[in-house]
Parts: C-alpha cells; structure tokens; sequence
C-alpha cells in the first residue's frame, strides 16, 4: 500500500525548493524527492572556477536576498549550495531517493521511488532543464571526450590541445579557462547570443532587470518556442568573455562542426555569417536598453574579429587535439514520467507551466513563464503561479478564466 500525501515535487533545487515554500504557505501537505543531495546539480554537474552570470544583489529566493559583504560580485559554486541549503530550511526533503515512475490513477498519481510508492493529487516536475547533456554522435573519434558534468578542470584532461563544441555560456567559458593554462584551443562556433558584461558602466543584467525585458511574460514572446531553445548568452560571472577575448588570448575560432568523416572534423564555412548575425542582435539588444533609458546617443559593439580563413576540417588523427568537449548543450530526462505530456521530441508540454493532465504542473524550465524562469532571482513569480494554480485546483474552485488572467 502506497503512503499518501497531497502533492509530490521532484526535485530539490531551487525550483523545488521554491515550490515546497509556497505549498508550506498554503498548509499544502507535500514532500519534496531528491535524488542526490539538496541543490545536486550544482554540486556534481559543474566546473570547479563556475560562478553564477547574475550579480549577487540579483541573486535571491523568495524570502531570502543574498545578504553578504559583495553585493556586486558573483557567487562560486561552493556560495551558491550554501545559499539553496539555507533556503531548504523547513521544506520536507527526502535526500537520496530516485524517482523511477510517475503514472496517473482515479485519484491523481502514483510516485514510485527507490525508498517506496507515494499516492498523491499532484506531482510538481522540478527536476531540472539540463539533465543530460547533448552530445552528437559521430562513432568513435579516436580522442578524449568529455561534457560540461564531466569536465571539473584543466589539470584533469589529457596533455595537448583542446577542441570545445559550442560557444554558448559554458563554450566560452571552458575555452577561456582551457587556454588560460596553456592549451592550445579550438573553438567551435555556432549560432550563439553574443552580451557584453556591461554597458554604459552597469552590468548587461542590471539593465535586462530594470528595463523589463526579463520580466516578459511567456504569452506575449512573439516566438515563445525559439525563445524557449535559444543559447545562453556569452558571459562569465564577473569576467569579459566573447569571441574576441578568446581570439586576444589566442583561442582559434571555426565554425560549426558538421561532421566527422575519415578522421577529421568538418566546419561550417559559415562563421563569418553566425557572428555577423549575434552582433547585430547584440547591438539592438543594446539600443532598445538606451531607448528605454531615454538615451539618444548609441553605443555599438566592436564586430566580432573572424578569420580571414577559419579552418574548415581538422585531422584528430594528428595529435595536434587530445579531447573534445561537447558545449553542445542539455536536456530534461523525464524516462520516469509515463505521463503522456511529452512531445514528439521528449519536450513536457506545458502552459506556463501547467500541463494538460490536471494535477501535474512543471518549474524550473526555460521562460516558462517569463524570461528570466531559470535564474534564481525568476523563480519566484513562477512557483507562486503554479501553486496557486495547485491550490485553486485542490479546492474544487478552479477556473480556468481566471487562472489564465494572472
């Protein structure tokens, strides 16, 4: 016999965390599983030298505002697992337990978990939106290869050079810190959102905060799917990273790989183009920032520095590249959820952040309802919202006209 309780969340991140705050709000009897340890992903999924892109006078969860002595700096990873564990505080975690299958009965769901089956009325997916890491597959390559959960620091990859795929967040960031310590750098380019760390003297999120972009609300995106699949924009916490730094220090930049054939890796012959397009969108991102601050004066970007001729195969038979690692970025694993809410593509289809089977709601996911979602300082609106949602639902008095005006 399954034990009961009225609501299970996934997940002990933030966005859990932030879920079991406003179920405990409402008196809502709730647990919260993890499979790890509070804030797990943030413990064994990143780099040693991460620190968060937002400052910390931005970093906060609901109730609790960053409070230390350096409100313009960037918190390490080691800060960030503090700052989750303290806002863990009170919420009923169940550390160590593997959710392995979430189904629908009469009378909501079934959870069953390596420590047992729970019955409930709802179930909130807080389990994360970078779960698996995306890794094309070209066969065997004959090098080293590692993902971003892999990759902890320099010292810990094979002597010689380095080829990164992808020039997101974490591209960038890798390729900086790879060449750095004296590694020989190849970087993949693709498409990719080039931000500077700050304009007219403010940090870049300074102004997406204060100008409201950030505040945008899922149903008025005009491409809410592209916005929802769009690359983490190129900055590091505290630290000038684009593809011009990375050429300064030496980093050499091609295009997106497309394929692997004979032992050599093909690029794109595109750069020039990809990088053409991330400035003209940086430098309009920049004036509607000056726009809104009433500014009439523009500031443009120095254009992104491409190689006259970047490279378009590499020999990885050659020894001149001893590991790839794939920035190639991630996705939700949802193999336990037998649910049928996902897509043709493994997607949870959701509304905001409500599913179309009644009781199973979702956070934590990209601009789910705004387009700050998964940042610390965007997960409060969104956890509000769907608990209320819950609630309203648990109480027999929900209406969807209603839910659909907040």
């Amino acid at each position: 016999m399954a034990d009961r309780v009225t609501t299970v969340v996934v997940g002990a991140g933030h966005a859990g965390l932030a879920a079991s705050h406003f179920l405990r709000s409402r008196a809502i009897d709730h647990v919260v599983l993890e499979r790890g340890e509070v804030a797990n992903s943030w413990r064994t999924e990143r780099w040693d030298s991460l620190r968060l892109l937002t400052p910390n006078w931005l970093s906060r969860l609901p109730g609790q505002d960053y409070d230390g002595p350096d409100p313009d700096g960037y918190m390490t990873m080691t800060e960030v697992i503090g700052f989750i564990e303290r806002f863990s505080t009170g919420a009923p975690v169940r550390t160590g337990v593997n959710v392995e299958r979430v189904e629908r009965t009469e009378e909501g769901f079934e959870v069953s978990s390596s420590a047992g089956d729970l019955a409930c009325r709802s179930v909130i997916i807080a389990s994360g939106a970078c779960n698996v890491p995306i890794v094309p597959d070209f066969g065997e390559l004959g090098v080293h290869q590692v993902t971003p959960f892999d990759y902890r620091h320099p010292d810990k990859l094979p002597d010689g050079g380095v080829l990164v795929v992808g020039a997101s967040a974490t591209g960038v960031q890798l390729a900086a810190e790879l060449r750095a310590s004296g590694r020989h750098v190849v970087l993949s380019v693709g498409e990719h959102t080039r931000m500077p760390r700050r304009h007219r003297g403010r940090d870049v999120l300074w102004w997406m905060h204060e100008s409201g972009v950030w505040a945008q609300r899922y149903d008025e995106v005009e491409d809410l799917e592209r916005a929802r699949r769009l690359p983490s924009p190129q900055l590091a916490g505290g630290a000038d990273v684009d593809l011009n730094t990375l050429t300064a220090a030496g980093v050499e930049l091609v295009g997106r790989l497309a394929a692997v054939r004979d032992g050599s890796a093909l690029f794109s012959g595109g750069l020039r183009n990809v990088c053409s397009l991330a400035d003209l969108k940086a430098n309009r991102m920049l004036a509607g920032f000056d726009e809104w601050a009433g500014i009439s004066d523009r500031v443009v970007l120095e254009p992104t520095r491409v190689p006259g001729k970047p490279r378009l195969r590499l020999d990885l038979r050659s020894g001149e590249i001893s590991t790839i690692v794939w920035a190639t970025g991630f996705r939700p694993d949802y193999s336990w959820l037998d649910v049928p809410v996902l897509d043709d593509r493994g997607r949870l289809r959701h509304d905001g952040g409500v599913t179309g089977v009644p009781g199973l709601y979702a956070l934590g996911l990209p601009v789910l309802r705004r387009r700050r979602s998964t940042f610390l300082h965007g997960i409060e609106d969104d956890a509000r919202h769907v608990v209320d949602h819950l609630a309203l639902r648990l109480s027999g008095t929900f209406d969807q006209s209603v839910s659909e005006a907040r």
